[in-house]
């Protein structure tokens, strides 16, 4: 099935005159179009609610969007891969009947050093334990027993069905701790242990550690050795789109199709939705006003930004105590994304050709312990780190219809950057950052960056700039264990009729929809707490 969204790339204009709009009854108001937000109207609309979305930008999506950066390539500019995105979500909406195709990565992770020597950690556990056998023999049976834990947690915290505690209200670290029934591996795991702890208390070998070691610290400014960062990589693994828990993989267009298929869907249900159409301010029981002063009404407004702009944007009506908690939350981001149009993938030194099956994988440039550590603190003090620790993803190995014939897409994930230099700004030393991430990649590589035919480099402040998340943090803000699960901003909030879609609430960030889903749940009276 085509979809109409991606038809436009997601540019859907206004759907009817402002005028005629704010004429127009509503049942609820949602304030952006990223995925959570078309996921809330979906489901809402679904319900026979009479449902407006309204987004700023020019096209819908959010942080997951596609564009067309150069003619030819269609590219995510932020999210690349799903993995954790909510089965119930793609099966109640009816996705695949809307042209939702994943395709698992088979391939997991890729990680050469500088010795020489590489490890490819297949997602079939098997394939795996045979490249660790030979790459790190005294490793295989911790191998086992770490990823034992991540299995048992996600077992009795994420079954699937209807006992998974991301569905519904967010439970409470009692109620979590009371599934995982006196594992304390496992309590650890999801609550206290440091990337440190957890790797160096299963692994012994150094280039394993660091294997796994920037999957505890994805999209959160912080180091390995802080407290809690482990749960970064049980939430980062736990997901169940494939047959095994913590397959990510690539959609069929590009991340975005995510999006453009849930608008469609949203639509197909009744919502509509209007791009182009900034809100200025959020009146509680009242609507909302937009940038040029009209004001639309319903008693329900449902915010799809993040904590600090909903905060704005309710002004004075915001509640004092829900203000305090949304600007207590760590907000400012230290991931830079780089994406490129490559004429040919790349060649590894460690493992030689253009089309391997370590070309299947998600590939890791790594850092020792002590090097993403002092890069940290590094970009802290508003500079860019010596090395940079990266992330690359080939969708068309996988999908070659997101580029021209013969030609390739990288995205990169990068960390660690400053949002705020010491000296200069993005601005002056975008090119640098970018060319730290390219460096990062070509000592591993022959013929790299040779094979870059166009960049684009997204710092921080880009990102918050094009996508509207304040400063630059992917997941609108931190997902350490202190600011998930109940002490995530509920769906609901105490001010009359204003509810949270977002990635700041219940389960927390990248692309889920199930925040959309909770919020919606919450609104039409089916949310409770996962006992």
């Amino acid at each position: 099935m085509t979809s109409s969204t991606a038809s436009l790339l997601g540019k859907l204009g206004l759907p009817a005159p402002i005028k005629e709009l704010a004429a127009t009854t509503w049942d609820a108001i949602i304030v952006g179009a990223g995925h959570n937000g078309l996921t809330c109207a979906a489901y809402l609309a679904r319900a026979s609610k009479k449902v407006l979305v309204l987004e700023a930008r020019d096209r819908v999506g959010g942080a997951c969007t596609l564009d067309e950066p150069w003619p030819g390539y269609h590219v995510s500019p932020c999210a690349y891969v799903a993995g954790i995105l909510h089965p119930l979500v793609i099966d109640e909406l009816n996705m695949r009947a809307h042209g939702f195709e994943w395709q698992h990565a088979e391939g997991g992770m890729f990680i050469p050093f500088e010795d020489g020597s590489s490890v490819q950690l297949w997602d079939d556990d098997d394939r795996c334990l045979e490249e660790i056998k030979c790459f790190a023999p005294g490793d295989v049976e911790g191998w086992r027993a770490m990823h034992d834990v991540l299995a048992r947690a996600t077992d009795a915290i994420r079954p699937p069905d209807e006992r998974d505690m991301w569905l519904g209200g967010a439970p409470t670290r009692e109620m979590v701790e009371a599934r995982l029934n006196g594992d304390h591996e496992a309590i650890d795991f999801i609550f206290n242990w440091s990337m440190i702890e957890y790797l160096e208390r299963y692994l012994k070998d150094e280039r394993m550690q660091m294997a796994y070691l920037g999957q505890g610290v994805i999209g959160s400014n912080t180091s390995p050795y802080e407290a809690g960062t482990a749960s970064v990589y049980f939430y980062h693994f736990c997901g169940r789109m494939g047959d095994t828990i913590g397959q990510w993989g690539y959609v069929k267009g590009g991340m975005g199709m995510v999006s453009f298929i849930l608008c469609d869907v949203a639509r197909e249900l009744g919502a509509t939705v209007a791009c182009g159409t900034p809100v200025a301010r959020i009146i509680p029981g009242e609507g909302v006003e937009l940038a040029g002063g009209d004001r639309i009404n319903a008693p329900i407004i449902v915010s799809n930004a993040d904590p600090r702009v909903t905060l704005r944007l309710l002004g004075e009506a915001a509640d004092a105590g829900w203000g305090a908690q949304a600007a207590a939350i760590p907000i400012v981001g230290n991931t830079v994304k780089v994406n490129l149009a490559l004429r040919a993938l790349p060649n590894f030194k460690a493992r030689p050709g253009l089309n391997e099956p370590h070309h299947r994988a998600v590939i890791n440039t790594p850092l020792t312990k002590a090097e993403y550590h002092a890069g940290y603190e590094t970009a802290r003090a508003g500079h860019l780190p010596k090395r940079m620790w990266t992330e690359n993803y080939l969708q068309t190995v996988y999908d070659p219809s997101v580029a021209p014939k013969g030609r390739h897409t990288m995205s990169v994930f990068a960390q660690c950057v400053p949002y705020t230099f010491a000296e200069g700004n993005w601005d002056s030393r975008r090119e640098e950052a970018g060319q730290l991430v390219i460096d990062a990649i070509a000592k591993h590589c022959h013929d790299f960056p040779e094979s870059i035919i166009a960049k684009e480099v997204l710092g921080p402040p880009d990102i918050e700039k094009r996508i509207g998340l304040t400063g630059g943090h992917i997941f609108q803000g931190e997902i350490l264990p202190d600011y998930m699960w109940d002490k995530r901003l509920a769906h609901r909030t105490p001010m009359p009729g204003i509810f949270l879609c977002g990635a700041c609430t219940h389960p927390g960030g990248g692309v889920v929809a199930l925040n959309g889903r909770n919020a919606a749940m919450e609104i039409l009276g089916h949310g409770s707490p996962t006992a």
